[in-house]
């Protein structure tokens, strides 16, 4: 029994766009020579020497990808019967009509999805370079498979700054608002997260500059032709990285997620019961949706249980907590729970001045104050904000709050009966105090404006 004809991959006549990444590959002047169109950084086409009435400099990527198409074949033609012997030189078999000189790995936050979704994975013959992410660990001699790797091209910022917050081991590939300067403030900005940032500069070039600084240092100065910066928890009492190696693992990326969620009460040490019931957190996680590149404010944290759920699915997570002795419980159960959690010792709503915008809160508690709270959170909340209390008669005030500030306003009653063992073997249900849980969502989501840089592409993960 036979499967279908395999078609070649390389080498047949439809691959008419040739993506060079750096270093020192083969065939690059025939392809700077054959071609009709060369695309890339100016350091880059002045690095191949490529004329100016075939060079196109790399901004915003529309009119770049208009260019391309203009040279784009009539018709596809059919592949070849079989695979050409490839050229000794490891050129293409066919002439590329369009040379892309990029940086890195284009096919890793690169130029390569662009082109790849605009003319098809059949037009491009890639030739990588090394990710300048590779190139900066290696620098360091550290492994990158547990890395986090976030492109702030053309992205809203706040998306590298809460991993480098919640993360470990984060790699961050810089764009203008996003440089080791603003990746140091965010770091700032959040009490009680401690990284050591490291900065890669002009990688592979004759002025390659790898320098370990603090996030205060890094805030105080200008930063120009930086590709990747790393940031790297610092260990307690050490000073080097928090399981910089660790163990061997299966799957690249951040840290496998918990294996569930709503804890017990007893995973977390509280005082007096008070503590967020695992049946009223698990509702309050399904509503803030925590994850990788969000931040979330725990208001009221008391044993900072819901802080601490949040940051080990992968977010951000600010607690605020107006008695010293609350902080001392949210710091030790972070640390029990192997989790980084910024704390803030003070009351709401001033407490929050000063604090990154946050993409949800969660406010616990219910004192006289908390309709003015949840004015205040709401005001920053990019999305959802979630509340939990026991008195019914702050219920509507709460929700007036939320839909004065322009969020949806709804809730349930949550009232819980757990078995409980009765002597000869049998059970009974106990019940839980009844709590309210309410939560809004913004009507018209708010953002914080993204710079109009979002139209222009990397040609390559530099």
């Amino acid at each position: 029994m036979t499967g279908p004809a395999l078609r070649p991959v390389s080498g047949v006549p439809q691959r008419w766009i040739t993506v060079l990444g750096s270093g020192p590959l083969p065939g690059r002047p025939e392809l700077v020579a054959d071609a009709d169109l060369v695309l890339g950084g100016r350091r880059n086409l002045d690095a191949a020497g490529v004329p100016a009435d075939r060079a196109l400099v790399l901004g915003p990527l529309a009119p770049a990808l208009d260019a391309v198409a203009a040279l784009a074949p009539a018709s596809a033609p059919a592949p070849a019967p079989a695979p050409a012997p490839a050229p000794s030189d490891g050129a293409s078999a066919t002439t590329a009509r369009v040379l892309v000189l990029a940086s890195g790995d284009p096919g890793f936050f690169g130029i390569v999805r662009a082109l790849a979704e605009r003319f098809g994975p059949d037009a491009l013959d890639v030739r990588p370079g090394t990710s300048s992410v590779a190139e900066a660990f290696a620098r360091i001699g550290l492994p990158w498979d547990d890395a986090v790797v976030v492109s702030a091209h053309g992205r809203d910022p706040r998306t590298a700054f809460n991993a480098c917050r919640s993360q470990r081991k984060t790699a961050v590939l810089t764009a203008p608002g996003a440089g080791p300067a603003e990746i140091g403030a965010a770091l700032l900005a959040v009490p009680g997260i401690e990284r050591r940032l490291v900065v890669a500069t002009d990688l592979g070039t004759a002025t390659e500059r790898v320098e370990e600084l603090t996030p205060a240092q890094a805030a105080a100065r200008d930063w120009p032709g930086v590709q990747v910066v790393l940031c790297l928890a610092v260990a307690d009492g050490a000073g080097g990285a928090d399981g910089a190696v660790g163990p061997m693992r299966a799957l690249a990326g951040p840290t496998e997620g918990p294996d569930g969620w709503a804890l017990s009460e007893e995973a977390f040490e509280h005082r007096d019961s008070m503590v967020t019931k695992a049946e009223v957190r698990a509702l309050a996680l399904a509503r803030l949706g925590p994850r990788l590149g969000t931040l979330v404010w725990d208001v009221g944290a008391g044993s900072g249980s819901v802080a601490i759920e949040c940051a080990r699915l992968g977010a951000a997570v600010v607690a605020v907590e107006r008695t010293e002795d609350g902080v001392r419980r949210i710091r030790a159960n972070a640390r029990a729970h192997g989790v980084d959690v910024g704390v803030v010792h003070g009351s709401a709503p001033g407490a929050l001045d000063g604090l990154p915008a946050p993409d949800a809160v969660f406010i616990g508690g219910g004192g006289a104050d908390l309709p003015a709270v949840v004015t205040a959170c709401a005001e920053r909340a990019l999305r959802t904000v979630v509340v939990t209390l026991a008195a019914l008669d702050r219920v509507p005030d709460v929700r007036a709050a939320l839909l004065a500030a322009g969020f949806t306003a709804e809730g349930v009653q949550l009232q819980a009966a757990r078995l409980a063992p009765l002597p000869g073997g049998v059970s009974r249900l106990a019940a839980i105090n009844p709590v309210f849980v309410l939560w809004g969502t913004r009507t018209a989501p708010g953002s914080i404006p993204v710079d109009s840089s979002a139209t222009t592409a990397p040609s390559g993960d530099s």
